[in-house]
């Protein structure tokens, strides 16, 4: 097959979309498929270009077997509701040039696009028409509902009505729409897509890089706290995460001095979060890790905390979950029940009413003085990524639909000859 994928996120992006794009894009390539990706220069999360990268010129490199074209971009410093809508169009605009070029000098069979960016999904679809491909929407995000949700936008302004009709239109511009978990999935049928052309294609763990460790990890030590038993929250530092509740839980457990809270990542709330944590001498702030050193990042902690908005719920599955599963480490969650994060951690870790710092605080005391129970959880949440998330499994998974999808293509161009 011939795919084309269109993605605002790409590595060198080293967490969440980009993760999963790339992982994608270069399984499918080694698997003997011509994959070429249009996308953005990197900016996230810090949400400012990376050193090498930004400025008006369009960058083509090859890497892991894929042709990937980086198309420019506005980056703001502080991205409000109207930035960030300004942000996915630049890429929009960006890369419709990009697009058309390959569409006129060649066809492909699928053109695989990547929301976010929902705003530069009617480029991608206008592509696959040109082309004659089959066009599927990828779901990470419900964008629009998430922006609601962190007051971004007023569901009631102009912006907001306009962004779910906008939104709505764009859907049902492609062939297939898939998202990454059941629930997600359900809200697609609810938005009027019809269930037959919905597909839940997860993302995933390398549960064969990400390990339990059998040592003590490298980083507890560079970090002078090898004391310490450590609560980890790794990723994004955004508004949907619902931070705020981590630092409320670590200021009320300040007097156990066994218990170290570590937030690795940047985003546009870090600075926020910085000054929320002023005075705690029990909170460390530290970058992302490279990839090559994720599983001991992950694996430093005796506690993982994963929290979410409770307007959040269901807009998205936090990628950060499978990882901190494929690690073996319990999770304490803040989630709604029956959402996704509720079930997936089930078994594997505990959860907690979202924004309840209280309840949080009392969730991480209890499971540091348990450590059996934390060796239980720890254990069944390896064994549910080995299980659920394994790379291997559901990217042959997505193959196989992609294959289905192409198929039914060619059997539509022979009606028509005929």
């Amino acid at each position: 097959m011939r795919i084309l994928l269109v993605g605002i996120n790409y590595s060198p992006e080293i967490i969440s979309i980009a993760v999963y794009s790339t992982g994608m894009a270069e399984f499918l390539a080694k698997r003997g498929h011509t994959v070429e990706v249009v996308t953005a220069h990197p900016y996230f999360p810090e949400w400012r270009a990376r050193e090498g990268w930004g400025g008006l010129r369009w960058v083509k490199e090859h890497v892991g077997g894929v042709e990937v074209t980086h198309c420019p971009i506005y980056i703001p410093g502080n991205p409000s509701g109207v930035r960030r809508i300004l942000h996915h169009a630049s890429f929009a605009l960006s890369s419709l040039p990009v697009l058309m070029l390959k569409v006129i000098r060649g066809k492909y069979d699928v053109v695989f696009v990547v929301a976010p960016s929902l705003v530069a999904a009617p480029v991608g679809a206008l592509a696959a028409r040109l082309s004659g491909a089959k066009a599927w929407l990828h779901i990470q995000d419900f964008e629009v509902e998430a922006a609601f949700a962190t007051g971004l936008i007023s569901q009631q302004s102009l912006i907001g009505r306009l962004a779910v009709r906008f939104e709505r239109w764009t859907m049902r511009m492609f062939d297939r729409v898939s998202t990454i978990s059941p629930q997600m999935r359900r809200r697609l049928v609810e938005k009027g897509i019809p269930q037959d052309e919905t597909v839940e294609f997860r993302n995933w763990s390398d549960i064969e890089a990400i390990k339990p460790l059998d040592r003590p990890s490298p980083l507890k030590a560079e970090l002078g706290l090898t004391e310490k038993m450590l609560v980890l929250y790794s990723g994004n530092l955004g508004k949907k995460q619902g931070l705020e509740a981590v630092v409320g839980a670590a200021a009320r457990l300040q007097d156990r001095g066994d218990i170290a809270f570590v937030i690795a990542g940047d985003g546009p709330l870090r600075s926020d979060l910085e000054h929320l944590a002023a005075g705690l001498s029990n909170v460390v702030f530290i970058p992302l890790q490279p990839y090559g050193r994720l599983s001991d990042l992950l694996g430093m902690a005796s506690v993982h905390v994963l929290p979410q908005m409770a307007d959040a719920a269901d807009l998205v599955l936090p990628s950060k979950l499978i990882n901190m599963l494929a690690s073996g480490r319990p999770i304490v969650a803040t989630a709604m029940p029956h959402t996704g994060i509720w079930e997936e951690v089930q078994g594997a870790g505990v959860v907690v009413p979202p924004g309840d710092t209280e309840a949080l605080a009392h969730a991480i005391s209890d499971l540091i003085d348990d450590p059996i129970r934390m060796e239980t959880l720890g254990k069944a949440a390896r064994a549910k990524a080995i299980e659920r998330w394994d790379i291997a499994n559901i990217l042959s998974g997505l193959q196989g639909d992609l294959a289905s999808l192409t198929k039914t293509a060619t059997l539509e161009r022979g009606q028509k000859t005929a």
